[in-house]
């Protein structure tokens, strides 16, 4: 993706899109880039917990609109990662509190003045104000989506008003796939996925225990050895522009099978 400012969003709630803005950031900046992650779900603030910075914040994004504080005072850096920084939000305010128009120009001075290479927004679910405003400075957008079809349905919804705000780069992360469900029929494929909504995956991240664990210790997958952060690695080097295969499962045989048709294998 050519984006700096991407949206991570998600039509329904629980699909493990902060997790996903977590882990993405952080292999980002892994990977060389300077990255922030921004936190636009006012009032409940989760990312900072996933990442294990909750301790160290003092000022959050609200205060940065509203001019209480400077975005270097509001800005945590991951002492893990060089160059991941964390914009919390805030736990006492609501939605309300935040200017669509002031918000683009905060991520703007943070790409033109700050020297961001990339911005990852970690939208609210639903397509209620916080969306828009999160999707307000947004040249693309990461749309997270279960292999479900409540979660499918929604994502529908949300591409359409993600292509309605002009976003012009929408790639899916599939989350949670379970290959032996998929080969049952107890779970949609990815190629099911593609077929209903139109939008090609970019990272496709199996079930993996290992992410309850990471997000209880606040540690991004992609800092241990997961299949799921396996995962999110891949995902952040095909943003990137790399020619990453996509993970083979086993398990398997008409999921691989898919997989290859899907992105043009053998």
């Amino acid at each position: 993706m050519n984006a700096k400012v991407i949206v991570v969003t998600s039509g329904k709630g629980g699909v493990g899109k902060t997790t996903t803005t977590a882990n993405i950031g952080a292999a980002l900046a892994k990977l060389g880039e300077k990255v922030a992650v921004i936190d636009v779900d006012v009032g409940l603030r989760n990312l900072d917990v996933v990442m294990g910075l909750e301790s160290r914040v003092v000022f959050d994004l609200v205060d940065v609109l509203e001019g209480k504080c400077r975005m270097s005072q509001a800005l945590i850096r991951d002492k893990r990662v060089e160059n991941l920084f964390l914009l919390p939000a805030s736990q006492t305010r609501d939605k309300d509190a935040l200017d669509p128009e002031v918000f683009k120009g905060v991520v703007r001075d943070l790409v033109e003045q700050e020297g961001f290479d990339r911005i990852l927004i970690d939208s609210p679910a639903g397509i209620e104000s916080g969306f828009k405003t999160a999707a307000a400075p947004a040249g693309g957008a990461l749309v997270v989506v279960n292999p479900e079809v409540s979660s499918v349905r929604d994502a529908d919804r949300i591409i359409g008003l993600l292509e309605a705000q002009q976003v012009s780069e929408i790639r899916l992360v599939i989350n949670r796939l379970r290959p032996k469900m998929v080969a049952s029929g107890n779970m949609l494929s990815e190629a099911d996925i593609l077929d209903i909504l139109g939008v090609k995956p970019i990272g496709i991240v199996p079930e993996d225990e290992g992410i309850i664990v990471s997000t209880n210790v606040g540690e991004p997958a992609v800092l241990g050895k997961t299949k799921a952060g396996e995962a999110f690695m891949a995902t952040a080097r095909r943003l990137k522009g790399e020619d990453v295969p996509y993970p083979k499962f086993e398990e398997d045989r008409g999921f691989l099978a898919a997989l290859r048709r899907l992105f043009g294998g053998a």
